[in-house]
């Protein structure tokens, strides 16, 4: 089984997150112990941003920036669908919360949809989401 990071880069849909917390630093966090729940993005959820946002967050000068918003997609600890079902909000690795709801048999975290659950990974867990999480 993989860690975070390499599952994230082996799936391909994840391209501009990988891209994104390579840029912020954080490789060798993700890649390490945990474990870590990880909110993923992907490619398409990227793609729903302003035009120019995710170039200008890869910039050296947004680095504090960029790192904000995606330990924001990061929660301390191993949580898998089940669990994130039964929360109604989770504390993230950026030390804010993030709201959890679960209507009509779908999950959503602060109004993004979980679109897949569960790519468990050695470290930790992944759940794709088609929205970029944006702290407050």
């Amino acid at each position: 089984m993989a860690n975070i990071v390499d599952t994230a880069i082996s799936a391909g849909s994840f391209k501009t997150l990988v891209a994104a917390v390579s840029a912020a630093g954080l490789v060798e966090t993700l890649k390490g112990a945990g474990p870590f729940t990880v909110l993923a993005p992907s490619d398409t959820a990227f793609a729903k941003l302003p035009a120019g946002t995710v170039e200008g967050l890869v910039k050296p000068e947004a680095k504090g920036a960029l790192t904000g918003i995606l330990t924001y997609h990061v929660i301390a600890g191993n949580h898998l669908a089940a669990d994130v079902m039964k929360m109604t909000s989770a504390t993230t690795v950026n030390g804010q919360l993030v709201e959890v709801k679960f209507t009509d048999g779908k999950v959503f975290i602060n109004g993004a949809t979980v679109v897949t659950t569960d790519i468990v990974c050695d470290n930790g867990v992944i759940h794709v989401i088609d929205s970029v999480l944006l702290p407050k």
